[in-house]
């Protein structure tokens, strides 16, 4: 693989640059450089500024929306937009269920759906985990019995995120509890979260923030028409999603912002005497963090190449683990770096007694912000399925042990 980028490449790379520089808005930009994750109306108007300019569905055909790029052009715009930075487009709508309507969907749930989801009209989130049915999803047990035209379900998902804001929920129900294998019985729904029995319970996580909930289903009545794919032929829908959202979770150009800001703040802070910067230490490390970094681009670039030519199969990518694996791992190491650097400020009460001292009010933001982005990705090895699945999939599906 040539792992130059073409002149037709990096002059869209300096197209995408210079369209975020333009029109994301100036409030959201700033609150995000120092560290804070976007608003939800923050989220809703850069994606729609993006829609606006047929970017916003990246990754879907031109007769649906798309811009019709290469995988390079959309693993480049990703780098582009985390690193800006800018919010990023909603993953539920964009690299979620807009391929899986595209695959499994009927003409009625693409034309209803397809276009609303690109435009954030309608807000997504995922219910598949439950409790006890996390890393085995296949044991999920929220019921979804036929009545008539619609299915009666009824259960509990959590760890849901974004459900508070949610307008849709798209659903892993068990439709044949009877199944010689659990993953035979599966449904895969679309759901209206204004649906009377559905009840949304807050969860406040480590970072002090409400991102995600537990979703209670009491009755819920939802049309057969909002069913995906066949009766009990959820699990091959599951498949597919997981291997879309593996495959874009690496978030690479966060982990390079992350870097970037790290490095900025250690030409401040002061370290036996001398700039952190100049510590020898702190530059192997930062260098490591980069080889690493340069390694997991060359092999997004190879996996989401081989995806695309494999599209049709409907089938995930077993190496779209490997992404997930070492994209999350370097999320961490790099939010770890940016909270040993900021030291004492990362704590709040620290950076309380330090803004007594006069210290740079943007530093110490910073620095706080960081900190909750370290304590909020202590759960990226975990969501998307954990870590240590991933590996026991890499060594099942690739290595053929």
């Amino acid at each position: 693989m040539d792992l130059r980028f073409t002149p037709e490449e990096l002059a869209f790379r300096e197209e995408v640059r210079a369209f975020i520089r333009d029109n994301l808005p100036a409030d959201t930009r700033e609150r995000m450089k120092l560290g804070h994750p976007p608003r939800k109306e923050d989220t809703v108007r850069w994606q729609r500024i993006l829609n606006a300019k047929g970017w916003a569905a990246l990754s879907w055909p031109k007769e649906w929306g798309g811009p019709g790029w290469t995988a390079i052009q959309r693993m480049i715009f990703l780098e582009e937009n985390l690193m800006a930075p800018a919010p990023e487009l909603l993953s539920f709508n964009i690299t979620m269920l807009g391929p899986v309507l595209l695959q499994f969907g009927t003409d009625e749930q693409k034309q209803r759906f397809l276009p609303r989801a690109a435009n954030l009209d309608d807000w997504w989130c995922q219910g598949f985990s439950e409790p006890g049915a996390g890393s085995d999803l296949a044991s999920l047990k929220t019921a979804a019995k036929l009545d008539g035209d619609h299915y009666v379900v009824n259960g509990s998902k959590i760890w849901t995120s974004t459900a508070h804001n949610a307008d849709w929920c798209f659903l892993l129900v068990r439709t044949d509890p009877n199944a010689r294998k659990r993953q035979e019985g599966i449904s895969f729904l679309l759901v209206d979260m204004k649906t009377p029995g559905i009840t949304v319970r807050p969860i406040i996580s480590i970072d002090a923030s409400h991102h995600l909930n537990e979703v209670f289903f009491d009755d819920v009545r939802v049309p057969v028409s909002m069913r995906v794919h066949a009766e009990n032929k959820g699990w091959d829908v599951a498949k597919f999603l997981l291997g879309n959202e593996r495959t874009g979770i690496a978030r690479l150009g966060k982990s390079q912002e992350r870097v970037r800001a790290a490095v900025d703040m250690a030409r401040e802070v002061n370290f036996n005497g001398a700039p952190l910067i100049q510590d020898q230490t702190f530059r192997q490390r930062v260098a490591q963090l980069q080889v690493d970094m340069k390694a997991l681009e060359i092999t997004q670039y190879r996996v989401v190449s081989a995806y695309d030519k494999a599209k049709g199969a409907g089938k995930p990518d077993p190496l779209s683990s490997v992404l997930k694996v070492k994209g999350t791992e370097l999320l961490q190491a790099t939010t770890e770096l940016a909270v040993d650097v900021a030291g004492p400020m990362a704590t709040p009460i620290w950076a309380q007694e330090l803004a007594a001292m006069n210290e740079p009010d943007e530093m110490l933001e910073a620095s706080s912000a960081g900190t909750a982005s370290y304590l909020m990705l202590r759960a990226a090895s975990i969501y998307g399925g954990t870590n240590e699945i991933q590996k026991n999939i890499l060594t099942k599906a690739v290595l053929g042990l």
